[in-house]
């Protein structure tokens, strides 16, 4: 069970519509894909970052890991997070590591012939989901549209949009969306937000409490998740949970999250912080310390580890990530009805349609 060189490839996808958040805007998304093979079996794995995180995963970690075991996925991970000392860890490092990790784990379980999940062990075969998109781009008939898509199409009854738009000076049209997102949901579902740091410390905190009024459950980084100090201010000032960790590149980052006290929910994404083997180490250092996660991004990255965990809250159903991996892989999971069911077929349950998806390959 001796690993080959693992193949790198990577695509660039043209977003279906302009889009922006608080701080950044984005008409494209790429995907890195990396595939690993011993004997007949092949493990998939995935990340979203530059082309250059496949020339990363190429040149400096396919040559650590091949001629080793297939089933030696933590010496593996240990290996790979020890070669880039140097390089650096967070950022292109840490999604090459998360890439490959991901499809080791999908590897060995087709070797075991197993759900990713069950080879896991399995807390709950069916995992929350919400939601995710509502771009400041939207017109407010767009955004209308797609929550009542989630919600009265397809019964997921929790949803989030992005406000603090031009980096948080744009408070009134951020809450007229609000005001319109809640019309559209009714008043029973789940109502989340993401300022992606767009706010002050203050202004964070007079928003949130505008945002109460309307229903709002879950403030996403109302302040720079770089700013702990801020975040457990914000925190303790609301009542709505205050939620950040979606740039942990690697276990001191969550641990350092923690500690300050900043969220009421940590937020851990596999295809950055070091695939399937970070992702559940983290998820335990949060149920350490009494707090529940939620999966960032990529939903099929992270659904058989989602299953695994008894501390997960729920799993991001991000337009652009759902909308890139049902074009890209056989076996994509439904939504309907509000969660999602990863225990079928063997690892992750997911076949990449190479010849149709050739046409967005750049790498």
């Amino acid at each position: 069970m001796k690993l080959h060189r693992p193949v790198v490839s990577a695509y660039t996808v043209p977003t279906d519509a302009p889009e922006a958040d608080g701080t950044f805007a984005w008409d494209t998304t790429t995907m890195v894909i990396a595939e690993v093979t011993t004997g007949e079996e092949t493990g998939t794995g995935w990340t979203y970052g530059p082309a250059a995180v496949g020339d990363f995963l190429t040149e400096q970690l396919g040559p650590l890991v091949e001629g080793r075991s297939a089933l030696d996925i933590p010496a593996l991970h240990d290996a790979m997070c020890r070669s880039v000392r140097n390089a650096g860890r967070p950022g292109i490092a840490a999604c090459a590591i998360s890439a490959l990790d991901i499809a080791l784990w999908d590897l060995k379980a087709r070797l075991l012939e197993l759900p990713l999940a069950r080879l896991l062990g399995v807390v709950r075969e069916r995992v929350p989901v919400y939601g995710s998109g509502g771009f400041t781009t939207y017109h407010d008939t767009h955004l209308a549209a797609q929550l009542n898509g989630w919600v009265h199409g397809q019964g997921i009854p929790r949803v989030k949009l992005k406000i603090g738009e031009s980096w948080g000076r744009a408070v009134p049209r951020d809450l007229s969306r609000v005001r319109t997102a809640r019309e559209v949901i009714g008043p029973d579902a789940e109502l989340y937000v993401d300022a992606n740091g767009a706010y002050t410390r203050k202004q964070a905190v007079r928003v949130g409490n505008a945002l109460a009024e309307l229903g709002v459950g879950w403030f996403e980084e109302p302040v720079s998740s770089d700013d702990l100090t801020g975040l457990r201010l914000v925190r303790d000032a609301l009542v709505c949970d205050v939620t950040a960790g979606e740039y942990g590149y690697d276990l001191p980052y969550f641990a350092r999250m923690i500690a300050a006290g900043a969220v009421d929910c940590l937020q851990v994404d596999a295809t950055r912080c070091g695939g399937v083997t970070e992702f559940l180490r983290a998820a335990a250092l949060a149920q350490a310390h009494g707090l529940e996660v939620s999966t960032h991004c990529a939903p099929h990255a992270h659904a058989a580890a989602a299953a695994a965990i008894p501390n997960i809250r729920h799993m991001e159903w991000f337009h652009d990530h759902v909308r890139i991996e049902d074009m890209f892989f056989d076996g994509a999971l439904d939504p309907t009805g509000g969660t999602v069911r990863p225990v079928a077929g063997v690892g992750h349950g997911l076949t990449l349609r190479t010849d149709e998806v050739e046409e967005y390959r750049v790498a």
